[in-house]
C-alpha cells in the first residue's frame, strides 16, 4: 500500500451492514469496509458485489474486512493482500449477526447464487 491518504483510520464504517443491500433489500456473504471512506460493502462471492463496485466508482482502492477475527486489507489495484492500521471502531459487524446475512433476508437457495 503505497498512497497513504488512500487509508483514513479515523473514518468510521458506515453501519451494520452492505450499504446498498441494505437499501434494496438484498443479502451479502460477507462484509468489506473501505478503508478511505468507511463505506461497508459486499464481497466478491456475494450476488451484488457492492464493494468492488464501489471501489471501482470512488477510486478507494484499499478495503479491510469487516468480519469479526479478520484484521487484512485488500488493494485491488495489485489484487494483494496487506497489513494495516488499526481502524476506528467498529472493526467488524455484530457478532450476532450471521453469516451470510442480514437476518430473515438471506434466501433458503443461497449457497446457488454466489459468484
Amino acid at each position: 500500500m503505497t498512497e497513504p491518504t488512500a487509508i483514513d483510520p479515523d473514518v468510521p464504517p458506515s453501519g451494520p451492514g452492505c450499504v446498498e443491500c441494505l437499501a434494496a433489500d438484498g443479502w451479502w456473504v460477507h462484509l468489506r469496509r473501505c478503508a478511505h471512506c468507511g463505506h461497508i460493502g459486499c464481497c466478491d462471492t456475494s450476488p451484488s458485489q457492492h464493494a468492488t463496485k464501489h471501489a471501482g466508482a470512488t477510486g478507494h482502492p484499499l478495503v479491510a474486512s469487516y468480519e469479526p477475527g479478520e484484521d487484512w486489507f485488500y488493494d485491488y489495484r495489485d489484487q494483494q493482500f496487506y497489513e494495516g492500521p488499526v481502524l476506528a471502531p467498529p472493526r467488524a459487524h455484530p457478532a450476532d449477526q450471521p453469516i451470510p446475512g442480514p437476518s430473515g433476508k438471506v434466501p433458503p437457495n443461497w449457497q446457488e447464487l454466489l459468484n
